[in-house]
């Protein structure tokens, strides 16, 4: 199949420019800003759109196997192509946890039978397997995942000695959730013994705390210099560890790298009056003050990527008191989205955009041909109308869960064409299932 975008308003690579792609099988074969006469299957004319690189989520959790009543590969990954998202990296923390190479390589012959979307799996890190993951292949898989703290229980890797091997031995990237478990426990005596059972939700971000993300981060960085370990700590939340990461080299010499969610850009502690549970996520949404700055480090390049943090729950599960109700929301349908109309706000340029949700999240975690709008590069490809506004309500949410942080939220840009591996799976409402995504390959050390 030949396709070609025509008269495209293609944002790539710090520019913006009107121009033609094609595309032939998986790859983008042209791109000229003259008119092309190749001949094409199918020909797109994508006057007044602008041309993405194809979003690159590093942090969802789509919860197969063991927790498919809340969402599958299958479900979420429609939903992130809908969303302009064209590949994920998945977390392990599923049931059983992915602490073997045989329960790893279960998961990637899943995601290929079922998954619209381009996919990586991380491999879980324990207290004590460190073996197995020194097994890990650099090559197919995206990097090795350590909880550095509460947020999924068993996988919490506490042990000093553990982390120092991992640190040390790996020499794959280390992907970290930072929050200090001794300083959350104390937290969570304070605050039931003050209110019981019935902790409210605004709570949550005292008990989380900047003090508990702060002590786990600067632990990490610590480990990841004293040993050169690559490192990228996920979903910051806190002004305060902003001042442990640099942007004084270029991303592709950085060791320590960082992560932002869209739900640390878009919410403050301020929402969980009207949101309650429906924002509650570990590490916890902070203070306006976190909330912005958060946002001038991802301009000013101390923050590298923008991801989600997609972890969908029941609206059941989400009803419940404060210490029973889970952390983590559905985000990957609405990131793009939230992000343009940020764009709409003067927050932030298109440029930056293409650059942190697709540019550097490829550079991050060394991916082979994808992140970028460039010959022999595959055709992970977005169509963005700038100009169709419409309301994220229940009809419109693909998540399994059926619900959304996002309801009631209008936004003003509307993804109309998804490409994935030069698929086109996903076209103004319609999906095309004929083909699945690739896995994600990497350079490797």
């Amino acid at each position: 199949m030949i396709t070609l975008i025509k008269n495209a308003t293609i944002v790539n690579e710090g520019k913006i420019i009107t121009g033609n792609v094609l595309i032939s099988g998986q790859f983008i074969t042209k791109i000229s800003e003259q008119e092309l006469s190749d001949k094409a299957d199918r020909v797109i004319d994508a006057t007044g759109k602008y041309l993405f690189p194809g979003c690159i989520d590093d942090q969802v959790h789509f919860r197969e196997p063991g927790l498919t009543h809340k969402g599958e590969i299958y479900t979420e990954a429609k939903a992130a192509v809908a969303g302009g998202v064209t590949s994920f990296m998945e977390m392990p923390n599923t049931v059983p946890n992915t602490f073997t190479q045989e329960l790893l390589e279960e998961k990637y012959k899943r995601a290929s039978e079922v998954s619209l979307a381009n996919y990586s799996f991380f491999m879980g890190a324990s207290n004590d397997n460190i073996d197995e993951v020194l097994k890990t292949n650099p090559k197919n898989v995206c990097g090795i995942k350590v909880f550095m703290g509460s947020s999924t229980g068993n996988m919490l890797v506490d042990k000093k000695e553990t982390l120092e091997a991992l640190f040390s031995r790996c020499k794959m990237l280390i992907a970290t959730h930072c929050e200090d478990e001794a300083t959350i426990k104390h937290n969570m005596e304070v605050y039931r013994e003050k209110y019981g059972e019935d902790v409210p939700m605004e709570c949550h971000p005292l008990i989380r705390s900047e003090e508990a993300c702060y002590k786990s981060s600067s632990l990490a960085v610590e480990l990841a210099k004293k040993y050169n370990t690559r490192l990228h700590i996920l979903h910051i939340s806190t002004a305060k560890e902003l001042d442990l990461f640099d942007n004084t080299v270029p991303l592709k010499e950085k060791r320590i790298t960082a992560e932002a969610c869209i739900h640390h850009l878009w919410f403050s502690d301020a929402d969980y009056k009207t949101k309650g549970s429906l924002i509650k996520w570990n590490p916890a949404v902070k203070t306006a003050h976190d909330r912005d700055a958060i946002l001038k480090a991802v301009l000013d390049n101390r923050i590298d990527v923008i991801a989600t943090d997609h972890a969908p729950h029941t609206k059941e599960e989400k009803a419940q008191s404060y210490f029973k109700a889970p952390s983590g929301g559905p985000l990957v349908q609405h990131s793009l989205n939230a992000m343009l109309e940020f764009y709409k706000q003067g927050k932030i340029s298109l440029e930056k955009i293409a650059e942190k949700m697709a540019h550097a999240v490829a550079d991050c975690f060394r991916m082979e041909k994808r992140g970028y709008i460039r010959e022999g590069y595959f055709a992970d490809l977005v169509l963005v109308d700038l100009d169709d506004a419409y309301t994220v309500e229940k009809a419109n949410i693909l998540y399994k869960c059926g619900w959304s942080p996002f309801e009631g939220v209008t936004f003003h840009s509307k993804v109309s064409h998804t490409f994935v591996s030069g698929h086109l799976c996903y076209a103004n409402g319609t999906f095309d299932e004929t083909k699945k995504g690739e896995r994600l390959l990497f350079e490797g050390y």
